[in-house]
């Protein structure tokens, strides 16, 4: 295999990897009511309440949240379908750099940019929200982990660019 075909099977996988897991990211936010009462029944079958009570709280406040959001003003979870129409939309803009990677770099870059604005929104927002700090650190960490596989893949497609890979443009040489 060269190394052409190397760099571009990597950087496919590991799209492949990211549009997954934005997609099942997305996908989560249509059942968020069915999804917090599962969540709570399995975290109770696991003992959760007795060792971490603060956590247990949360959930039940939230899925508390939840039900009367669904049963009094149903059209509030509207804006969680958006969100996850959001996810969907921005995955398949991961199509374009999986079929010319380096034409389409600013994708990555774009997501990338999207994984570190994820920190300053959590941290200000989810004061003002009343999120406890813990969670907001879990979102973040949607940004921190998000943004590796996109840092993975534009070091590949730097790399692929430099051996006139897909995309590339002809570098001029000097007369």
């Amino acid at each position: 295999m060269s190394d052409r075909a190397a760099l571009l099977r990597g950087i496919r996988v590991w799209l492949a990897f990211f549009v997954v897991c934005l997609v099942l990211s997305g996908a989560t936010a249509f059942p968020l009511v069915h999804e917090l009462r599962w969540a709570e029944e399995l975290l109770r079958s696991l003992s959760v309440p007795e060792h971490l009570p603060g956590l247990m709280e949360w959930i039940e406040r939230v899925r508390r949240g939840l039900d009367e959001a669904d049963a009094e003003y149903p059209f509030l979870l509207y804006g969680t379908d958006w969100l996850a129409f959001a996810h969907l939309v921005i995955a398949v803009a991961f199509y374009g750099p999986y079929r010319d990677p380096v034409r389409n770099i600013w994708v990555i870059e774009f997501g990338m940019i999207a994984c570190v604005g994820i920190l300053p929104l959590a941290l200000i927002c989810g004061p003002i929200r009343g999120i406890p700090f813990w969670w907001s650190v879990i979102d973040m960490a949607f940004g921190v982990f998000g943004i590796i596989p996109l840092y993975l893949v534009r070091k590949k497609i730097k790399r692929l660019e430099a051996l006139g890979g897909p995309g590339a443009v002809p570098v001029a040489t000097a007369a």
